[in-house]
C-alpha cells in the first residue's frame, strides 16, 4: 500500500462529494431503533457519506455478526480484531427491526468470519428465515463476504434460503488486490457469484467496485467483462473516500462525467441495471434498484 497521507496532506473533496451532516428526526428515529435491539449498521461502521438521507427514510444496511472483522482491508473502516461469539438473538432482532419500520426491502450484510467453521453462512440463513417468517412480503438483499476457503458449502446453503438479491462486491480491479484487499482473491469472488447464478438463475446478482485507487480505465473495463462472465445482473460504483490516514489514499477523485461513461459502457455490456456515480454505494436506494432489476428482466424475457 502507498504510504497514507497525513491529514493535512489529504486531498480536498470536490464539491460533487459534499454530503450533508445528518441531522434530521428520521436518522435520529433509525438510530434509536438500532441502538434498542442491539443491532449494527455498516452505514455507521463503514462511514457511509449517505448515512443520513438513508436513515431518514429509514433505510439502513443491517451488518450481523457483530462488529469486528478478521481482515484488515485497506480501504475499509470497519475495526479489525478478534470478534465476539456470534448472537444468538440476532436474527430475530433484525425481523423486529424489519416489521417496526415496515421495510419493504432489507439489506443483510457481515464481517468477515474466518473464525467460524462456515465463515458465518449459517448466522446469514438463520436472518433470511427469521425474515420470511415475520416479514414474508418484505424482499431480502445479502451482501456477503467471500467465505475463504469454504465459500462452495457456504453458498449452497444461503442459496437454499433464497435470498431475492446476493450481493458479493469485487472491490477493486485485481492488479490492486494486493495491497487494497489483501485477504481476497478476486477470481475466488468472481467464482462465487457465478456459482450462485448456477444454483439458482432466479436469485438476482450484484457487485460492486470502488474508483480512485488509482485503476486504470481499460482495467475497469475488464472487470466489467468478468462480471458478465460470470451472469451478474447488477453493477455498482462509486468513488472511494480514505476514511482515516492510516487507509488507502484516494489517488484520484472521479468525475461525474467518467462515471457516466463508464455506466454506458456497462449497460452496452448487458446488466441488467448500473449504478455509477460517486456517492454510489452497494446498498444505496437498494430497495428502488431492485423494481427495476425486476422490470428490466420482465423486458428482456419478453424480449426472447
Amino acid at each position: 500500500m502507498n504510504a497514507p497521507l497525513n491529514p493535512q496532506s489529504r486531498k480536498r473533496k470536490p464539491d460533487w462529494i459534499r454530503v450533508k451532516a445528518p441531522v434530521s428526526e428520521g436518522y435520529n428515529e433509525t438510530r434509536k431503533l438500532m441502538r434498542g435491539l442491539n443491532l449494527t449498521t455498516v452505514c455507521e461502521e463503514a462511514a457511509c457519506p449517505n448515512i443520513g438521507e438513508c436513515w431518514t427514510k429509514k433505510h439502513a444496511t443491517v451488518m450481523i455478526l457483530g462488529d469486528t472483522c478478521t481482515r484488515a482491508c485497506a480501504f475499509c473502516n470497519v475495526k479489525t480484531g478478534m470478534p465476539r461469539i456470534v448472537d444468538p438473538m440476532e436474527p430475530e432482532n433484525v425481523a423486529t427491526m424489519a416489521a417496526e419500520t415496515g421495510l419493504n426491502h432489507i439489506v443483510i450484510t457481515s464481517v468477515d468470519r474466518d473464525d467460524l467453521p462456515d465463515g458465518g453462512a449459517g448466522q446469514f440463513v438463520k436472518v433470511i428465515e427469521a425474515l420470511r417468517r415475520r416479514t414474508p412480503k418484505t424482499t431480502i438483499e445479502i451482501l456477503t463476504p467471500d467465505f475463504r476457503g469454504k465459500h462452495e458449502q457456504a453458498i449452497e446453503r444461503i442459496v437454499d434460503a433464497k435470498p431475492d438479491v446476493f450481493n458479493h462486491n469485487l472491490e477493486t480491479v485485481p492488479r490492486l488486490y494486493p495491497t487494497i484487499r489483501p485477504g481476497a482473491r478476486y477470481y475466488a469472488s468472481i467464482r462465487l457469484l457465478e456459482t450462485v447464478k448456477k444454483l439458482d438463475p432466479t436469485i438476482f446478482t450484484k457487485s460492486g467496485i470502488m474508483v480512485g485507487l488509482g485503476e486504470q480505465r481499460l482495467e475497469v473495463h475488464q472487470v466489467m467483462d468478468d462480471m458478465r462472465s460470470a451472469d451478474i445482473d447488477f453493477l455498482t460504483m462509486g468513488q472511494y473516500l480514505q476514511p482515516t490516514p492510516k487507509h488507502a489514499n484516494v489517488e484520484e477523485f472521479v468525475t461525474p462525467q467518467t462515471f457516466d461513461a463508464y455506466a454506458t459502457i456497462a449497460r452496452a455490456k448487458g446488466f441488467l441495471l448500473v449504478a455509477a456515480s460517486p456517492l454510489t454505494r452497494s446498498s444505496y436506494h437498494a430497495g428502488d434498484d431492485f423494481a427495476k432489476m425486476q422490470k428490466a428482466r420482465e423486458a428482456k424475457h419478453a424480449k426472447a
